[in-house]
């Protein structure tokens, strides 16, 4: 219903900002990283979504589209819901709960508050059957790419390739990119140029 908000930021909490536009301040709750990103008194664009409940709508706004669709993704996790979405995603970035979901890393996921060892452990599995799903529908690449990711001899263009599947990019969307940085960068770093060049397009 809402896809952003441009204007003005008037004023910002702990885990929300006031986005000034034409007169009417919308609050978005929001992460610690969007608000890094932003500064009282100049023109942003934050990228919503829209939380409905029986007693209470919920405005959330994010600086980049990545970090959007992650929330979005996030939330969809059984026992993630709007306040632990937010709160994994003030700790870690796109890119890190990407890789972190591709490598099985537990550890990283529970650095986030609220967020315990089996949680964590459901946020890897339920993720990780997306990518199993969208390799089922008949991408033998995808599929090679899901298996090989996690393997320690795979490199790290492959595990940016799935790392990005975890936030819905296909494959055939992302190679392209990849395939003009130098495969020797870290993951992490190949996903987050990956994720601006995607931004542009």
């Amino acid at each position: 219903m809402l896809y952003s908000v441009r204007g003005k930021l008037i004023h910002t909490t702990p885990g929300g900002a006031v986005v000034e536009c034409s007169g009417v301040g919308f609050y978005c709750q929001t992460t610690l990283n969007t608000l890094k990103r932003i500064k009282i008194g100049e023109e942003v664009t934050l990228y919503t979504y829209l939380n409905v409940r029986e007693d209470a709508m919920e405005l959330f706004g994010f600086a980049t589209k990545a970090e959007l669709d992650t929330y979005k993704t996030l939330i969809g996790v059984s026992g993630v819901g709007p306040k632990v979405g937010l709160a994994l995603l003030s700790e870690l970035s796109p890119e890190q709960i990407a890789l972190a979901v591709a490598t099985d890393d537990v550890k990283t996921i529970t650095r986030a508050q609220g967020v315990g060892k089996k949680l964590a452990q459901r946020v890897i599995l339920e993720l990780k059957d997306k990518l199993a799903k969208s390799a089922g529908k008949g991408d033998d690449s995808f599929a090679a790419v899901s298996q090989g990711a996690v393997n320690a001899s795979a490199g790290n263009i492959s595990k940016a390739i799935e790392a990005l599947g975890v936030l819905g990019y296909s494959p055939s969307d992302v190679s392209p990119v990849l395939s003009a940085f130098d495969p020797s960068l870290p993951v992490e770093q190949l996903i987050a140029m990956t994720l601006k060049e995607m931004g542009r397009k």
